[in-house]
């Protein structure tokens, strides 16, 4: 911060040594004036050190309070108006002023915007709460009529629907997620099993069976936002896998202890350089170009919501050769450390 100061007091600087060099010239030029040379040496020496003394006082003095008002700029969000140092000079009072203006205005502005996605959320999870009534009036009617074909094929679109607006609902939630865990232990099959039956009517249509081995297994974790992972994934891959294809999902323990559960289909694969974006918002690839409905969101909520459970999520695959979603579950201690952080 010294060498900056010095840039900003250069016209001082500049000032003096000519104000010295003018001394010194009518000194040399005036015969009237009898100094010996090393008397205006020891002078200009003299006067020099003073200079310096000065500089460096006016420094410490003038930059004490911008270097304890730079320790606050880590936390813009808090009312730190208060905390600023003592202002010694008119300029540093403007300062201040000027910086807890802005503070405020700033302040004010995320509160409003806070508020309005507040507002936003509310009034999605309020429609989405509204549709899901009509949407299970429908679903008692497409069981009274199971048999029909034609309702089968109706229960896969209602089955679609429902998928996406109870996304929709889990969107609106996100804001607010960390407020919604609740930890608890569980088997990897109770995680698995009821997503397996939502989406029966799916698989059957698409004549995709889906294997299940070792999910006896207990993991400790969020159960409704850990099925909300699985959901997505095991959604994407009913989604790409051919008629007459198997899903495979297993569940083992690696070498240091944490569970992992990988869901492999038999889908036409990713290519190698969409891989290391799949997990981005919006990003649908070559193979979801190829598929109409692909959103782009699936595999970002999945990624999003396991980052914050502690659950690395992570795929493997190949292009023609299917894809590997793979979950790993931190231990329990582990989890409990990073619901604690």
């Amino acid at each position: 911060m010294f060498i900056p100061y010095l840039k900003s007091r250069l016209p001082w600087i500049l000032f003096f040594l000519a104000s010295l060099l003018l001394a010194d010239l009518i000194i040399a030029l005036d015969d009237g004036i009898e100094i010996e040379a090393a008397s205006v040496l020891y002078m200009n020496l003299l006067l020099i050190a003073a200079f310096v003394l000065f500089i460096t006082w006016r420094w410490r003095r003038e930059t004490v309070f911008l270097r304890e008002a730079s320790r606050l700029a880590d936390e813009p969000l808090r009312e730190w108006e208060e905390l600023l140092p003592e202002r010694s000079s008119a300029l540093e009072q403007t300062t201040a002023g000027l910086l807890t203006a802005a503070s405020r205005a700033h302040r004010e502005e995320l509160a409003k915007l806070a508020d309005a996605q507040y507002l936003e959320a509310d009034y999605l999870a309020a429609w989405v709460h509204e549709a899901k009534a009509p949407l299970t009036a429908m679903k008692l009617i497409l069981d009274e009529h199971r048999a029909d074909p034609a309702m089968r094929r109706l229960q896969t679109e209602w089955l679609r629907l429902h998928l996406l607006i109870d996304r929709q609902l889990y969107i609106s939630r996100m804001p607010t997620l960390a407020a919604d865990f609740l930890p608890e232990s569980a088997s990897v099959r109770s995680l698995i099993a009821p997503e397996i039956r939502e989406l029966a009517a799916w698989c059957m249509e698409k004549d995709v069976a889906v294997e299940l081995e070792g999910a006896g297994l207990s993991v400790r974790t969020d159960v409704k936002w850990a099925r909300f992972i699985i959901r997505q994934v095991l959604t994407n891959a009913v989604k790409y896998s051919p008629a007459g294809a198997a899903i495979t999902i297993t569940a083992d323990r690696s070498p240091d202890g944490n569970v992992r559960v990988q869901i492999k289909d038999e889908g036409p694969g990713i290519p190698p350089q969409d891989l290391p974006r799949i997990f981005e918002k919006g990003f649908t690839g070559g193979t979801g170009r190829i598929h109409n409905a692909a959103t782009g969101l699936g595999l970002y909520l999945a990624d999003t919501v396991a980052a914050r459970l502690g659950i690395r999520l992570s795929a493997d695959s190949k292009q023609g050769q299917g894809t590997v979603l793979t979950l790993t579950f931190p231990k329990d201690n582990e989890f409990d450390r990073i619901m604690g952080g």
